[in-house]
């Protein structure tokens, strides 16, 4: 994209002008029935963007000019790799933007994080959508241990999981182990009908489905049976050493501190290790301490061990679920609840 000569129509205003390569048709930078230039105008209401031919001015503060100018040349960039741009990447796009006007540190671009592939399976491209989420892959593949914390649908689990499926295509492991506690509010597994295994089935039915996504479902059985993918619960690591593996741990924070300490000793050769969790959604008996909680207290400074936050901008589900974090956040906040206790502490205080 090239802009011409900008000059000032008025007083503290600027105009930018870009053009739009031939190559490159409207609707792929405008959207279907012009949905990105709304998401774009609704973002910068106080600045005037006008489109003519593949023209496209934009008349304003000087700042948001300038991010302006910033997001559609990033947006040309990201359409130069071929990928869609949709309404949800340029919302995100100009979040990076103004968080990267803020931040005096150099920082990876909107372009940077959208075209970052990590596993592609059958015509689908698993890439990180935020920032955050981006720094949380590279921390994995630069780190042996990566703790990944934050509230549901920041994708922690999702992406922690497409990094196990690509270094095991890549051979950089010869297994993938995923693993939960089995633990969940309200229910004993003493009470659930069935085997042991069919107990234990609802806890990792989340690992099962997010792998039917990265790899072919046929292969999965094979695979397992071969034990090249373990799922399985986490008192089933005690007593092992594992070398060669990706291993993951989920919702970590329904751990004590002595199955933390137990798991991330299983931490053999050439292999890495991934903890997610979300501490604001603690589901152990009341007055057990979360081992995901205190470890970053102890592990904190430790050569070759990192935390990876992620919080409610970093959500990719639903629009909605950033909302309802954010809601629950200003609730607790208002009212002095405190979400890291479980309803079995506030009972027992009672």
């Amino acid at each position: 994209m090239t802009q011409t000569p900008t000059d000032t129509p008025g007083e503290g205003q600027a105009r930018a002008h870009f053009t739009v390569p031939a190559n490159h048709p409207m609707v792929t930078v405008l959207g279907s029935g012009d949905s990105l230039l709304r998401v774009i105008e609704n973002e910068f209401p106080s600045t005037d963007i006008h489109v003519r031919g593949n023209k496209v001015s934009a008349v304003g503060d000087p700042e948001e000019v300038a991010l302006v100018q910033r997001l559609f040349d990033e947006m040309m960039l990201v359409l130069r790799t071929g990928q869609p741009m949709t309404e949800d990447a340029v919302e995100r796009s100009i979040a990076m933007l103004r968080d990267e006007a803020g931040d005096l540190r150099d920082t990876e671009t909107p372009a940077e994080v959208l075209t970052q592939n990590i596993l592609s399976n059958r015509g689908r491209t698993i890439r990180p959508k935020t920032l955050n989420q981006k720094r949380y892959v590279d921390a994995i593949d630069k780190h042996t241990v990566v703790f990944g914390i934050g509230p549901a649908g920041t994708g922690k689990t999702y992406l922690a999981m497409a990094k196990a499926v690509q270094a095991l295509q890549s051979k950089q492991v010869n297994r993938i182990i995923l693993t939960r506690p089995a633990v969940e509010a309200g229910e004993r597994l003493g009470f659930l009908p069935g085997t042991l295994y069919e107990k234990i089935d609802p806890y990792l039915r989340p690992l099962y489905d997010a792998l039917h996504d990265m790899l072919d479902p046929d292969s999965i059985p094979r695979l397992m049976a071969a034990g090249t993918i373990e799922v399985a619960p986490l008192a089933y690591m005690r007593g092992r050493t594992l070398n060669d593996a990706f291993i993951i741990l989920d919702e970590a924070q329904n751990t004590n501190p002595e199955q933390m300490k137990m798991f991330l000793t299983r931490l053999g050769f050439d292999s890495k290790i991934v903890i997610t969790g979300d501490i604001t959604q603690i589901d152990l008996p009341g007055g057990t301490k979360s081992g995901l909680r205190q470890v970053r207290e102890i592990l904190d400074g430790v050569e070759d061990v990192h935390f990876s936050i992620l919080n409610s901008t970093d959500v990719v589900r639903h629009k909605l679920v950033g909302r309802i974090v954010d809601a629950y956040d200003q609730y607790d906040s208002r009212s002095g609840h405190d979400r890291h206790d479980t309803g079995h502490d506030r009972h027992n205080r009672k």
